[in-house]
């Protein structure tokens, strides 16, 4: 049980080295931006401009225009290339979004090793009626599975996301939040959307690091075959890590909920950060409007 101990203490001090030292002096905080960042941060606000000029354009990111918010980054350093999100430092549910992050917390507490579970769908909390089967980590990221995730939050409270929380700079969840809430489910863990980019940003250069692998494979299955596939569909060159999830809405135009995605491009070494929220639809939803634009950048 020492060695087990000592393991995990060793891997949760390597996920605690900051962005800015892993990156090292030449790229940690710089504004400098590679041709592909370039590139998007004037194709996408312009796709998005040409919407109110171009009646017939027959993109769904058109027909949400007024629905839709982003938040553009340089996957490299964090800096925010383009956006269109009022309140974007505000804390908001974000749904499945905070998923990989309460992964980690789980594998911080259990020497990063993750269980297998059996989806049975409705029976056994998932979004998805008939289920996912016998799930992994892998999947349940790809799939967005809740059964899974209510069975790994089982025994989570609010303070075993502390040391995740502070790792990532992502705001805590309420003191007494336990259980299937600390996964995205409901509106105990509000986090602002700049919060949350800037720590998938970082997720991604700890790629070699326990439990994030498994993170970062579940997100490139999500966008091979999982809730994000309409951005993989999307794309004709590159391929994308996504995550999507949906959340209560905040509008003051109530809905039933709004949907979000985040995508990282090109999967194998991100270069460029787009994360959506779509008013009044699902996750799924927002990963075809969130791949319409990054289509435009290839």
């Amino acid at each position: 049980m020492r060695k087990l101990a000592l393991a995990g203490a060793v891997a949760l001090a390597a996920l605690s080295v900051p962005i800015h030292e892993m990156l090292g002096a030449g790229d940690a905080g710089t504004s400098a931006s590679s041709l592909y960042s370039q590139s998007a941060a004037q194709a996408i606000p312009g796709a998005l401009a040409e919407c109110g000029t171009a009646p017939s354009n027959v993109d769904a990111f058109c027909s949400h225009r007024e629905n839709l918010s982003y938040l553009l980054l340089d996957a490299r350093s964090g800096t925010v290339l383009a956006s269109d999100w009022p309140g974007s430092e505000s804390p908001i549910p974000l749904g499945s979004l905070v998923k990989p992050f309460t992964a980690l917390a789980y594998g911080e507490k259990h020497n990063f090793k993750y269980p297998v579970h059996l989806c049975r769908g409705t029976a056994s909390g998932c979004w998805r009626p008939r289920g996912h089967g016998r799930i992994g980590l892998e999947s349940a990221i790809a799939n967005s599975c809740n059964s899974y995730f209510r069975m790994l939050t089982h025994n989570l409270r609010a303070d075993d996301l502390q040391p995740i929380a502070t790792m990532f700079r992502l705001q805590m969840p309420d003191a007494g939040s336990s259980g299937a809430s600390l996964a995205g489910i409901g509106a105990d863990w509000l986090i602002s959307p700049l919060a949350l980019v800037r720590a998938y940003v970082e997720l991604s250069q700890r790629s070699d690091q326990p439990g994030v692998r498994e993170i970062l494979a579940g997100l490139a299955q999500s966008g091979r075959a999982g809730t994000g596939a309409e951005v993989d569909r999307a794309l004709r060159h590159s391929t994308a890590l996504v995550k999507t999830g949906t959340a209560p809405c905040t509008h003051a135009r109530h809905a039933p909920g709004d949907g979000f995605v985040i995508a990282m491009l090109p999967a194998d070494h991100p270069e460029i950060l787009l994360m959506v929220r779509v008013h009044g639809t699902t996750g799924s939803h927002a990963a075809k409007i969130a791949g319409e634009l990054l289509r435009r950048v290839e």
